[in-house]
């Protein structure tokens, strides 16, 4: 075993075999503030291994602070609290004591907090309780947590598999159709409805983006373009013509049939070698949003919100899948210009000629928001 995991091992040994003790609640407090304010590297590590066996120690009244605390906490602090709660619940059940069930539960029920501290909460009292799922996640279906929802729908596409007719069985896969979030219950969803003569809307479901104008092609020879500013970038005006890489060019509609949304221009247009396309669209939102913009392609590309340069990426040919980027945005009310440069290379090989995107918007659950018709 490395030493640094051999250290880590016995340090956690070292936690739960402590048994609980009063902790005084000033000091619980500065040992969950020590823990949300550990920095990258080595800032705050010391503190918050100190913090750690505080709240190890502290007793199981400390359980739901401990988990409160994960609301607005950084992605490294969570796991220092994950660590804390992790502990304390273990030194609790070491001590033959039973987790505050009502207390966790009202946790777990309570949707504005952290999706990841509900989530924890729930495996740990599931261990003292394996009833706490019939009870709980049958009303999780469109709950903020995408784990819970997952739970909810596997359960609701279990008793459609069930049903006592093909009638109930399909009012039960819509139903779980309406909180499904991940790609492959709703393809299992849309695959049975479909089988039984239902029309399923992948597209609409998802909120994938699949009406718009594109320009091009531009020149990217020896992946330069990326980095050029092409007209496309100060002129919105769907009615400009450029110079292009191969002459004048305009904006064009292009629209897909696609359940997930592909916008295919090597199969729609050209797989123009060493070029880069612009593809742009309106959003219209019912009112000022904070909202996901996700985007799969296995190009390079940049994404502009209101003309607002809000992500980029200079990769080329990497794995492409759903979501495989997640870019928070704000969105006015109204119209909202969504636009995206979508960058190819030279590479000739047969796995080096896709030349796509899909990009739709959703919230942070991933249930789509639809634009305003």
């Amino acid at each position: 075993m490395p030493r640094n995991h051999l250290i880590h091992s016995l340090f956690l040994i070292t936690l739960l075999t402590c048994a609980p003790v009063v902790t005084a609640a000033d000091d619980v407090a500065d040992a969950l503030t020590a823990l949300k304010s550990v920095g990258a590297g080595s800032e705050g590590s010391a503190a918050a291994r100190e913090a750690l066996q505080t709240i190890a120690k502290s007793g199981r009244e400390n359980l739901v602070p401990t988990l409160k605390a994960f609301r607005g906490a950084s992605p490294l602090a969570t796991n220092w609290l994950r660590n804390a709660f992790e502990a304390l619940a273990s030194s609790v059940r070491t001590g033959h004591l039973e987790l505050p069930e009502q207390k966790l539960v009202d946790f777990i029920k309570d949707t504005k907090e952290s999706p990841a501290a509900r989530r924890l909460a729930y495996e740990w009292l599931l261990r003292q309780n394996d009833d706490l799922e019939q009870q709980l996640i049958p009303e999780m279906l469109l709950d903020p947590s995408p784990e819970f929802r997952r739970d909810a729908v596997a359960m609701l596409m279990e008793a459609a598999q069930d049903a006592e007719s093909p009638q109930q069985g399909k009012m039960l896969f819509r139903r779980a159709l309406k909180g499904a979030v991940h790609e492959d219950q709703v393809k299992s969803i849309a695959r049975q409805l479909r089988s039984e003569g239902e029309e399923v809307d992948i597209q609409k479901h998802f909120g994938f983006l699949t009406s718009w104008k594109i320009i091009g092609p531009f020149d990217n020879k020896d992946e330069a373009g990326f980095a050029v500013a092409y007209p496309p970038e100060s002129h919105p005006d769907p009615s400009e013509a450029f110079e292009g890489q191969l002459g004048e060019v305009s904006w064009e509609p292009i629209a897909t049939e696609d359940d997930f949304g592909v916008i295919d221009i090597a199969e729609q247009i050209e797989n123009y070698k060493g070029s880069l396309m612009y593809a742009a669209t309106i959003f219209h939102s019912e009112a000022d949003a904070d909202v996901e913009v996700r985007l799969g392609t296995p190009n390079a590309w940049k994404l502009w919100v209101n003309d607002e340069l809000v992500f980029e990426r200079e990769e080329y040919h990497r794995s492409t899948q759903m979501d495989q980027y997640r870019v928070p945005v704000r969105l006015k009310k109204g119209a909202n210009r969504i636009m995206v440069k979508i960058c190819q290379n030279e590479m000739t090989q047969d796995w080096a000629q896709r030349y796509q995107f899909q990009l739709r918007v959703c919230d942070a659950t991933g249930a789509a928001v639809l634009p305003q018709l």
